[in-house]
Order: C-alpha cells, then structure tokens, then sequence
C-alpha cells in the first residue's frame, strides 16, 4: 500500500512531526500539563469537541481540516474516543499524542477497560504518562460485537468504578510527571444508562465513581434539556459536586439520526425535533438546517441555566459545529 503522506507523517512516532500540509510549520508544544481541574477552573462554561480514530486515510485528511477549523475555536479541550475492546488502542494513542504535539489544544484520550487485563491497563497509563498526557476519560465501555455473552465475571474491571480506582492507584504511585497525576472523567446519563433501568441505582453507580476518584462528569448525547437539567439535578441531591458537561450531537442526517440512537443505546427524540425533521421532508440540506437549528437552540437554552460546559460529539466534523456557535454570537478566538 502506497500510503498517503498526511496520514503516514500524522502517524510517526518521534517528536520531529511538523504539521507542514495543513498548519504551515506548526512545529511540536513544548510538554506542558493542563489537568482539567485547570482547565474548567479556567473556563466556566467550558466547551469542548470529540473526535474519533479514522478508519481510512481520506478520512484522516479530513479530521485534519477539522482539527484546524475548530482550533480556531479555543476549545477548552478535545476528547478522542476508544474502540470496543481496545480495537483502536494505538490509533487513539497516536491521535492523542499528535494533537498534543501539535496543537494548543489539551486533548483527553478515552480509556476503555472491557477486555483489558491490569496489567494492560497499567501499560497505557504507563505510556499517556510518559507522553505527558494529563487527563483521562474512564468508561467501562461496551464488548467487541462479535462476543455478545462477554462474561464480565472474569474480568479484572466489571464495571467504571473499578477503573477510577486503579487510575488513581496509578496517580498515588507518583508515575505520572504531574503530581495530581491524571485528572479523570466519568460518562453520565441524562435519559438513564441503558443498562440501569432503576434511576435510583443508575445515580448510586455514578456517585461510586465520583467517590472512586472522578474529577468531572460529560454526559451522554440527549435531546431533551429537561432530562439534563433533571440529571443534575439529581446528581445535586445525591452529593455529587463535580462539574456535569452536557454532551450535544446535532442531527445532520436521517441516516445520522439512526446511528445517534444506536450509539447512545436508544437517545430518544423528542417530538419537536421530529415534527420539525418530517417539514424537512426529504431534503438532506433542509433536514441539515433542522438539526443544526436545534442543536443551537439546545446550546442556548443550556448556557442560560448555568451549565458547566457544553461538550460537542462532532463526528470528526466541523460545518455544524461552527455554525452553532455563530448562532450563538461566538467565532474564532484571537491568538494572543
């Protein structure tokens, strides 16, 4: 395979990486460490993107394009996600590294522990320490699809909580080049976890991971404001005080929608948004408009009850996501 060669300087490892194709000779940061205690102490509401991995190389071209345009933006911070059972372990790694490198962004791998042994789990810790990588989001993640009656019984990690605790085992053994060690994300789930039909239990689980050692909390997608704000609500009464980012995914595409439910284990779409859809019709830029309206209006509606920050699932991205903070009266940041 000839390779293209964005993607395969994207990939190098070393640390002579230049971003010469897309950010005219952006050469790598120095090490520097933003945990996010920093980061959202610095910045109330905070606002922050998700990318993924690509599995293609014109895929790659394409994240980087993105990862220009929003940088633009002052994100906060950036997250990239893991694949089940660590099927994109390396490719994560790399994309998390790069974006360190190379960027002013903070980004924050995600960190999946189904399938994993400790002794795994201490490698990658062991590896993001060594790259001076200061936050992580743990989640205990979601079995490969080709093994539906995974036996959780035999893991080394059943459940988030459990990876919290070892994450912050690692912190105390004074491994990691910052002293706090890596600051550490937990999922929530405004419309309950798919897994937990008991509410009361859903919310016990969660405070276990905050009382575990979780330093924030960002939610899953959802489209209704009122099932966040009851959230965190709810989490308030539980005792729960570390800050809640409310995740927002606007709908660019009938199909889009279709893969949203499955992602979020069955978001549900409230009956604006699909009455709205349906005027669409079947008008792909129509329906674009719709979702990106909608999302917009999401935003808005959040940042005025007092959201800790907004976290934006972009699909590797950026058109709707910028389009969404124009409506919200906010462009580029000037560079000091």
């Amino acid at each position: 395979m000839g390779g293209n060669p964005r993607s395969d300087r994207w990939l190098r490892t070393g640390h002579d990486f230049l971003f010469a194709e897309i950010g005219s000779g952006v050469k790598p940061r120095a090490t520097r460490f933003m945990h996010i205690t920093d980061i959202l102490n610095q910045r109330r509401p905070s606002l922050s993107f998700e990318f993924f991995p690509p599995r293609s190389e014109s895929a790659w071209d394409s994240l980087y394009q993105t990862i220009v345009d929003l940088e633009a933006y002052g994100p906060s911070f950036v997250s990239v996600t893991y694949g089940a059972g660590g099927t994109t372990r390396d490719a994560t790694h790399d994309l998390v590294v790069r974006i360190k490198e190379t960027t002013d962004i903070p980004p924050i791998p995600h960190l999946t522990c189904v399938g994993h042994s400790e002794a795994e789990i201490d490698a990658i810790l062991e590896r993001y320490a060594k790259a001076g990588v200061a936050n992580i989001l743990a989640l205990r993640g979601d079995p490969p699809r080709d093994q539906p009656d995974y036996d959780w019984s035999d893991s080394d990690f059943r459940y988030a909580s459990d990876l919290v605790t070892f994450i912050r085992r690692f912190n105390e053994s004074g491994r990691h080049p910052d002293p706090r060690g890596f600051g550490i994300g937990v999922a929530g789930f405004p419309e309950g976890h798919p897994a937990t039909p008991n509410r009361l239990a859903e919310i016990d689980h969660l405070k276990a991971k905050i009382d575990a050692g979780a330093d924030y909390i960002c939610t899953q997608l959802f489209f209704d404001n009122h099932d966040f704000l009851d959230f965190r609500d709810r989490c308030a009464i539980a005792g729960i005080e570390v800050p809640i980012l409310a995740g927002l995914m606007p709908v660019t595409s009938t199909k889009g929608m279709s893969r949203m439910a499955d992602l979020a284990a069955g978001a549900r779409f409230p009956a604006r948004l699909l009455k709205a859809l349906a005027r669409a019709g079947d008008d792909p830029a129509a329906v674009e408009k719709v979702g990106i309206h909608y999302a917009a209006e999401q935003a808005s509606g959040l940042l005025d009850e007092g959201v800790d920050g907004i976290h934006f699932y972009t699909l590797n991205k950026s058109a709707a996501t910028r389009e969404i903070y124009a409506s919200l009266g906010m462009g580029p940041v000037a560079k000091a």
